[in-house]
């Protein structure tokens, strides 16, 4: 009977962390579909808020873009755009860490998830 008693706690132990991670990583997802990230440009002239999923939310450019070229215009843009989306990538990650744990299946698929799709600009410094 002590074999099947230690099956059962075996057993609701297991239950009890499924359940239990199954929580977190709820959690994780209500807070990252709540997460946003933005940066600007050089003088403040282009900002770029991104959304969860990295999507463009927002948009601002003020007078100071008539300056620049069009194709210097995009390319500043796309790079303020991936420097808001290694920000959403960072404090993704952040939430990672205090729900699921870094070092569980669901954070470790997560992590790279959004590593892969929004690295950190090389080459330019954080704005």
């Amino acid at each position: 009977m002590d074999g099947v008693n230690a099956a059962e706690d075996w057993l609701d132990a297991w239950v009890g962390q499924v359940n239990s991670q199954a929580t977190r990583s709820v959690e994780l997802s209500r807070r990252v579909a709540s997460l946003t990230g933005t940066a600007e440009g050089r003088d403040g002239a282009i900002r770029v808020r991104v959304g969860s999923a990295g999507q463009v939310e927002g948009l601002e450019l003020d007078e100071r873009v008539r300056e620049l070229s069009g194709p210097r215009l995009a390319e500043e843009i796309m790079s303020v755009m991936r420097r808001a989306q290694a920000r959403l990538s960072r404090r993704v990650a952040d939430e990672v860490r205090v729900t699921v744990g870094e070092d569980t299946e669901t954070g470790r698929a997560v992590l790279h998830s959004f590593e892969a799709r929004f690295p950190a600009p090389s080459g330019e410094e954080d704005r």
